[in-house]
């Protein structure tokens, strides 16, 4: 499979805006099943952390504000992307934050996201629920650190994700899978994930970007 980036977001509420803005961010970089590069940091947007967010994700607003600015994080963390595919555990939450801060500093996303959480509810029907943390335990994956730390989460969705796309070798004889073909995937309603499977030759029409 060509190259990806697995990215996690910690943020200071559910939806971007005033209120809800990034406080941490991470990428990894993953070829040929390992991950080859990481970029993790603290972003300040100029906002307080709520008392409940800080205790899930041990993010203070002192530690925001030592943080370097947040326009300054996504110019980095964009440049290290580069125009990679994407991946994300709940996908649709960290794609939000994606297009919103990039937006911030003028610039737009050029590719598309695939979810290890609705490929994992598709290929891994098993598995007793398809949160991060409980789908690395079942799938005996490493720990790689402190949950809703974004390298942490990021590094267990790269991961997750490399074991899905095993999955479709392994299991369901796709020789080639893709992030166009994971895309479409996604997708697929539970009950044809078999049948659309048997029909693909290792790829897949290109997925949309937005």
């Amino acid at each position: 499979m060509e190259p990806i980036a697995v990215i996690d977001f910690e943020t200071t509420g559910i939806s971007p805006g005033q209120q809800g803005r990034a406080t941490e961010i991470a990428a990894v970089l993953v070829e040929d099943g390992h991950i080859v590069a990481r970029y993790q940091s603290l972003m300040n947007a100029g906002v307080s952390v709520p008392p409940f967010i800080e205790a899930l994700t041990g993010i203070s607003t002192r530690m925001l504000r030592e943080a370097p600015p947040a326009a300054q994080v996504m110019r980095e963390v964009a440049a290290f992307v580069g125009d990679t595919p994407l991946v994300a555990h709940n996908a649709a939450f960290d794609q939000k934050f994606w297009d919103a801060e990039l937006a911030r500093i003028g610039l737009a996303r050029r590719q598309a996201f695939a979810c290890s959480m609705l490929l994992s509810r598709r290929l891994l029907p098993d598995a007793p629920n398809h949160k991060l943390g409980n789908l690395t335990a079942w799938a005996q994956l490493p720990v790689t650190g402190q949950a809703h730390r974004a390298l942490a989460d990021a590094a267990m969705a790269a991961n997750l994700t490399t074991y899905l796309l095993d999955q479709l070798q392994t299991r369901h004889r796709v020789a080639a899978p893709t992030h166009s073909l994971l895309c479409a995937l996604q997708r697929v309603p539970k009950a044809r994930v078999g049948e659309f499977l048997r029909q693909q030759p290792g790829k897949s029409a290109p997925c949309r970007s937005r």
